[in-house]
């Protein structure tokens, strides 16, 4: 069982910044690759960003190089900066984790999810 737990969400105009991170306990956390998601209501859940076990990256196409994940195996920390917000870019942001094969890019590969924290980026 791993339990993830999302912080740093907020409001924030645009052009700004914020720093998500998740914090991960339970199998190694070292071991398994971590995902960003985010979801706005009445749509999908949508793939983010990726960090692999080898520290590989993938982001989704809009983020044009405006976010950044990370993570921190001594601390069981998957982060995600993120710079140069817009408006579209609000939604309930979602870290997940997936260990073994299945794409990266989509939600149903992965076996864990936290609660989401809110990210509202105002024009």
């Amino acid at each position: 069982q791993v339990q993830l737990v999302e912080s740093g969400g907020g409001l924030v105009q645009a052009g700004g910044s914020l720093r998500l991170s998740c914090a991960a306990s339970g199998r190694a956390f070292s071991t398994y690759g971590m995902g960003w998601f985010r979801q706005v209501p009445g749509k999908e859940r949508e793939f983010v960003a990726y960090i692999s076990a080898y520290g590989s990256r993938h982001y989704a196409a809009f983020v044009e190089g405006r976010f950044t994940i990370s993570r921190d195996n001594a601390k069981n920390t998957v982060y995600l900066q993120m710079n140069s917000l817009k408006s579209e870019d609000t939604a309930v942001y979602y870290c997940s984790s997936k260990y073994g094969s299945g794409s990266y890019y989509t939600a149903s590969a992965y076996d864990y999810w936290g609660q989401g924290t809110q990210v509202t980026v105002s024009s």
